[in-house]
């Protein structure tokens, strides 16, 4: 875990900001280290990872913290009343404008505005918020008469805005007056124990609000929500476990049961998506190969059952025999005495055997490959 200040640490608890992973801490000392300097900032990473909480900090630690604090969410707007949310607009000057409107801009005079989604602006209203940024200045939908306001805008988004820019979608020049500071947010899968901090306070959470029992997490339920990528983020955590929390209260969840709460891979199979943790320490990176390993042994192996079959179970010939010897040369089947990758899946099998006190189905299970292919393999390296 990384060193923390105090101050850091009194950011997290006034906001409730949960996780102390380094990418985390590093965006949080960024949002501290600017905001007492007016500076236009522009916090990017995924949806769902907590953007929201960076404007927060820089208003509420910055000289504004005493004006108004705005958060539009740009994406929610349609584009034909973006303008006038923003900038307001005079009586008449479109349908259903029956009184002259303060916008957005000018209600946060002296405070923050945070613009969420802010690659969804149009194009127009990209020139219009740019000259605001340059020189205070706005026009209302509708008006003729220039007004000011003295406002710091923070923006977020989770679009690549250079490729945005690249493509004609977003103004280079208001790209580069956003972007006088950037913060980036990691994304949950790279936060590392952070998901077991956020997974417990969302338990917590939930059964404080709704009366229910406590859920709790095994072992291998927190292994295997340290495999998952989170392509939601903590937006989908939360989401998993609420679920949890009031369908499972009360027991303790098993990787088999989380798994269950877990969208399927992208490919539509059975197995969810999975990523590495940001440690990619050796003794994960070398599990999750071999259960690519696995995978693939069981393909051959079902491709040299379908050769035998073709040619019949008692066939010697050429063919069959090139077979054999390729299968037995191969690197990726090849488990002869002295085959270093041969010896590391005898050693991984027998891990994982002893780890689940000899249950084969658990232990097949967690490498990922069937009870017969357990046992098969077992036989080849004299596994008793």
């Amino acid at each position: 875990m990384p060193d923390i200040s105090d101050e850091i640490i009194k950011v997290k608890q006034r906001l409730q900001i949960i996780g102390d992973s380094p990418a985390l801490i590093e965006a949080i000392k960024r949002a501290v280290t600017v905001a007492p300097i007016d500076l236009s900032v522009l916090v990017s990473g995924p949806s769902g990872s907590g953007k929201e909480f960076f404007p927060k900090i820089i208003h509420q630690f910055g000289a504004r913290k005493h004006k108004k604090y705005i958060a539009v969410n740009c994406g929610a707007i349609p584009e034909g009343t973006i303008d006038s949310e923003l900038f307001g607009h005079e009586k008449g000057a479109f349908t259903g404008a029956v009184a002259t409107r303060k916008g957005y801009f000018e209600e946060a005079d002296g405070g923050t505005i945070f613009l969420d989604e802010v690659a969804e602006l149009p194009l127009t209203t990209q020139a219009r918020l740019l000259r605001v940024l340059e020189t205070g200045e706005f026009l209302k939908v509708g008006s003729s008469t220039v007004q000011t306001a003295d406002v710091r805008v923070v923006a977020a988004t989770n679009v690549d805005l250079p490729k945005a820019v690249a493509q004609g979608r977003f103004r280079e020049d208001l790209y580069y007056r956003l972007s006088t500071v950037v913060i980036s947010v990691p994304p949950l899968s790279e936060r590392g124990s952070d998901i077991q901090l956020l997974a417990r306070k969302f338990a917590a959470d939930f059964s404080e609000k709704y009366m229910t029992k406590p859920i709790s997490l095994s072992e291998d339920a927190k292994r295997a929500m340290q495999l998952y990528n989170w392509p939601g983020n903590v937006r989908q955590l939360k989401n998993v476990i609420d679920q949890l929390s009031l369908f499972e209260s009360g027991t303790e969840i098993d990787r088999h049961k989380i798994l269950e709460y877990l969208p399927l891979g992208s490919d539509g199979g059975a197995t969810p998506m999975l990523a590495p943790p940001p440690d990619n320490s050796y003794e994960t990176e070398r599990k999750m190969l071999w259960q690519m390993l696995f995978a693939l042994r069981e393909d051959i192996s079902e491709l040299r059952r379908q050769v035998q079959d073709a040619r019949g179970a008692d066939d010697k010939s050429t063919g069959i025999r090139d077979v054999r010897a390729l299968m037995a040369s191969s690197p990726i089947d090849g488990h002869t005495t002295g085959d270093p990758l041969g010896d590391s899946e005898r050693r991984v099998i027998e891990e994982t055997l002893a780890k689940h006190d000899g249950n084969k189905k658990q232990a097949a299970e967690e490498l990922q490959i069937s009870v017969r292919t357990l046992y098969r393999k077992m036989q080849d390296f004299g596994i008793s």
